[in-house]
């Protein structure tokens, strides 16, 4: 008899200065079926994520020696690292602090308090935007803008950029969907896979920070004031 090999269990590397805070994140994600990697600094973060190359790192915002914003940063800089999703925690009710993670390259953010179940289903969402195997056109072009979503290749003007999972996945929706308008809602839902709005305001950011990824072909992403955006083929 046959027997199908088990799959490898994914790891998360959950970074947090507070023992609680991280043994409880660690309980959940294991009860969820990960194989969970724990740190207790910024320091401690990076080396383990350079090391062992996690599939997802859960890092709070404010720890010793490296904030979680620090090491995101130096993850992005590395070809090794740059693609590892990450999901920021912070106990800061200011929005800049989010918005600054989210435009390091942060995936996604939960807000202190949070319920454990939230930080599990945030990290499955994120995890399944980069197993997502597209449905339709395995490539998209439409002005400069070339996407390759087998390789997970993005070029604008013939020069390939590096897009975190969650930009590649609201680039390419946007671009299979050309020339239809896209409300927030139906971007948190289709991109970030969240049923219930959250905080648009997500959704803003990433598209600045697609914006200044495409350069010249920013313009191909069209503002609609009050509503959502959407990718028009000439440009405003």
């Amino acid at each position: 008899m046959n027997v199908s090999p088990t799959p490898a269990r994914k790891k998360i590397l959950v970074a947090d200065d507070e023992p609680d805070v991280l043994n409880l994140l660690a309980l959940n994600l294991q009860r969820a079926g990960f194989e969970v990697l724990k740190a207790e600094d910024g320091e401690q973060a990076l080396r383990i994520a350079r090391e062992e190359l996690p599939s997802l790192l859960v890092l709070d915002l404010m720890m010793p020696k490296l904030s979680g914003l620090e090491v995101t940063k130096l993850l992005k800089q590395s070809p090794q690292t740059a693609r590892i999703p990450v999901v920021m925690l912070t106990a800061k009710a200011d929005e800049v602090d989010r918005i600054v993670g989210l435009e390091l390259g942060a995936d996604d953010y939960v807000t202190k308090p949070f319920s454990p179940r939230e930080i599990v289903l945030r990290v499955q969402s994120v995890l399944r935007r980069m197993d997502t195997v597209p449905a339709h056109a395995d490539e998209l072009e439409v002005g400069g803008i070339k996407v390759d979503r087998i390789r997970h290749q993005v070029q604008v003007d013939g020069k390939e950029s590096e897009f975190t999972a969650t930009e590649f996945k609201l680039l390419s929706v946007l671009m299979e969907r050309c020339g239809r308008l896209q409300s927030r809602e139906v971007l948190l839902n289709d991109v970030w896979g969240y049923e219930s709005v959250i905080d648009t305001r997500t959704v803003d950011t990433h598209i600045r920070r697609l914006r200044e990824k495409l350069g010249t072909s920013s313009d191909l992403i069209e503002t609609v004031r009050g509503f959502g955006y959407r990718m028009v083929a000439g440009g405003r």
